[in-house]
């Protein structure tokens, strides 16, 4: 009996080694080969295909379209700001992982930043708190939808005022001056906008960064993605080889690695920033710019700019208004 298991044992064995035991395989496909030197994209990135048009630079006219309405005391009300204090509380949408604008504080938890104090002066003056405030965090391409579906009442995020968005908002006078500008590795050899023809350009959707990138270096390959967080991200990891937007954006990233990140080049296009406020709330646009005349003359708007922004430069003299009437 034990010599009968043993001659059947032997036989079942060199069936499995005709099939497996010499290293053929059982199917004729080749093994999928995995690599592990290509780090994973950001959720959402996106490819910008070289054939995709580029929207030509043309903005509708609509005269300047920084001039705002000239503002009213902070004891006028009216049907927007009235509901707001009863409400108890401001709405205001930003991105919680803008660094320098706006972002969480990893001791506090609070959302601290350029963009959020701003935002709490108008709370302060408006409900008498800073603190009597709500963060929403958008995407830069849901900017112009919170406003206009009203789940907002405000949004200070890095905004640029152009013609093409005031058909769709309404936005205060500026309240910063920005420039576009290029970030890259040190050493890399891109020193401008003129390098980065053949290179990989990071840039996130729903910007006016991206078209302008894409009309002034066509030659430039662009991948989107959905924060400029996740642009540092990609750089870091040498998944492109730049990112393109507002200095004042850009200088946030090169703080966060400032041995690997560096900004070069001149300016490409000048990005003055405004809170976008819903259309037909003209009472709250008037309030925000009385908001913004305050802290013009006070001191207010120097403080916090030299809090969050002095890797800039000294503060310089705080944008001067323009009025529609």
């Amino acid at each position: 009996m034990k010599t009968t298991r043993g001659i059947l044992a032997a036989a079942l064995l060199a069936v499995a080694c005709a099939g497996g035991c010499a290293g053929d395989s059982l199917s004729s496909a080749p093994a999928k080969i995995v690599r592990y030197d290509e780090p994973p994209l950001p959720a959402k990135a996106v490819p910008v295909l070289p054939n995709t048009p580029i929207t030509p630079l043309v903005d509708p006219q609509c005269g300047d379209p920084t001039a705002s309405l000239r503002p009213t005391g902070s004891a006028v009300g009216g049907p927007t700001i009235d509901a707001i204090r009863a409400r108890g509380r401001l709405v205001v949408g930003l991105d919680t992982g803008s660094n320098l604008f706006s972002f969480r504080d990893p001791v506090s938890g609070a959302v601290v930043g350029f963009d959020a104090d701003i935002a709490r002066e108008v709370a302060r003056d408006l409900l008498g708190s800073p603190d009597l405030i709500e963060y929403r965090s958008l995407g830069s391409a849901d900017r112009e939808r919170a406003l206009q579906n009203h789940t907002v009442d405000l949004v200070a995020k890095t905004m640029t005022i152009n013609c093409e968005r005031r058909q769709k908002v309404t936005f205060s006078t500026v309240y910063l001056r920005a420039y576009q500008r290029v970030l890259a590795v040190k050493n890399s050899g891109i020193n401008g906008l003129a390098d980065l023809a053949g290179r990989r350009v990071c840039v996130v959707p729903g910007t006016t960064s991206l078209e302008r990138i894409r009309h002034e270096q066509p030659g430039a390959t662009i991948l989107a993605v959905p924060t400029w967080a996740d642009c540092l991200v990609v750089l870091q990891q040498r998944q492109v080889d730049a990112v393109s937007t507002d200095d004042a954006i850009l200088a946030g990233l090169a703080a966060q690695d400032p041995y690997y990140t560096q900004l070069v080049g001149g300016s490409i296009s000048f990005e003055p920033y405004g809170i976008g406020i819903p259309k037909g709330n003209d009472d709250l646009v008037r309030f925000v710019n009385g908001t913004l005349e305050r802290i013009r003359a006070d001191g207010t708007w120097t403080r916090i700019y030299r809090q969050w922004l002095s890797v800039l430069g000294p503060p310089p003299v705080p944008p001067e208004p323009t009025y529609l009437d």
